[in-house]
């Protein structure tokens, strides 16, 4: 079977599968649903075993990290492994629906790393992250940007990241300093989709979340902005015989400026079939750009920069 695609993640130069793993869905109750261990361990070696090479996860992700160093921090060598920094560690976990706590000081940096490589039974991170997308001046204040520099410099981080959005996404994109941007994106969430752009021509790799739009035209979700926009839109006609979710994936990995894009799933069949989609390659080019002119029509429009 033919291996999956990959793109060099910008300057890192790091060779990451177009589809990536996010290891959110390993978190488990409170925040998340009840995820067992055995669940865990075989969706875990699935990954892997399906030749995806790119992990995302988080302090805030409850037993994500250690779920990961217990299954597969043996075969630490077959993946790319990203998480994040600024989550406030030793917190209990937020309520659903809530957002944890984040620190941007040194300490809690050092702290939360430190945690982080222990849980996951390795010496380095591929990627380090900002989480919830900070302002300049919070990562200067207190000197958060620095320690993470330093951190890179000392080897134990390879790369920093941020997982922005807007507002303070153009300012982060403009200071420079990041690797790799993480940036939620989606056939039915576009806001960002001009600055994913922005982001790969100042050289930083491009990960996006939430390609596959939460499942929304498919699970029933009939309500929010996605889904409206999605009714709005009317794309069935260009659609081929695919599924709306697989429409959706494919347009995900058809922006030019995309390196990999991190999927979720407890399911192995699931997981086998994102796998497949990514595999059909993108949409052709006259569906892509007929899709983009309906979608601007009812208001998916991408933020200028």
């Amino acid at each position: 079977m033919a291996e999956l695609p990959k793109r060099a993640l910008g300057r890192t130069g790091l060779q990451v599968t177009m589809l990536g793993y996010g290891a959110m869905e390993l978190r488990g109750a409170p925040r998340g649903r009840d995820v067992t261990d055995k669940q865990a361990e075989t969706i875990l070696h699935a990954v892997l075993d399906a030749g995806i090479n790119y992990l995302d996860t988080s302090i805030d992700y409850g037993v994500s990290e250690e779920r990961i160093g217990r299954y597969i921090g043996d075969r630490r060598s077959e993946y790319y492994l990203a998480s994040k920094c600024g989550c406030l560690v030793g917190a209990p976990p937020a309520p659903r629906g809530q957002t944890s706590p984040h620190v941007f000081t040194r300490d809690n940096i050092l702290a939360g790393v430190e945690q982080s490589l222990a849980r996951m039974k390795t010496d380095y991170l591929d990627v380090l992250q900002f989480h919830i997308s900070p302002s300049r001046k919070t990562l200067e204040e207190h000197g958060a940007l620095e320690t993470v520099l330093e951190l890179k410099r000392a080897g134990t981080v390879r790369f920093i990241g941020m997982s922005g959005t807007l507002p303070n996404l153009p300012d982060q994109i403009a200071m420079g300093v990041f690797d790799v941007f993480q940036i939620p994106y989606s056939a039915v969430e576009r806001e960002h989709e001009a600055l994913i752009t922005a982001a790969a021509k100042a050289g930083a790799g491009i990960v996006v979340r939430g390609g596959a739009a939460k499942g929304a035209p498919l699970e029933g979700k009939h309500d929010g902005v996605q889904w409206a926009r999605w009714q709005k839109v009317r794309l069935d006609d260009l659609l081929g015989g695919m599924t709306a979710m697989e429409f959706i994936l494919r347009f995900t990995f058809t922006h030019p400026s995309l390196h990999t894009s991190i999927v979720g799933t407890i399911d192995p069949a699931h997981l086998q079939h994102n796998v497949d989609v990514v595999r059909q390659g993108p949409l052709p080019a006259d569906v892509y750009a007929e899709a983009k002119r309906r979608l601007d029509a009812v208001g998916s429009t991408p933020r200028a920069v």
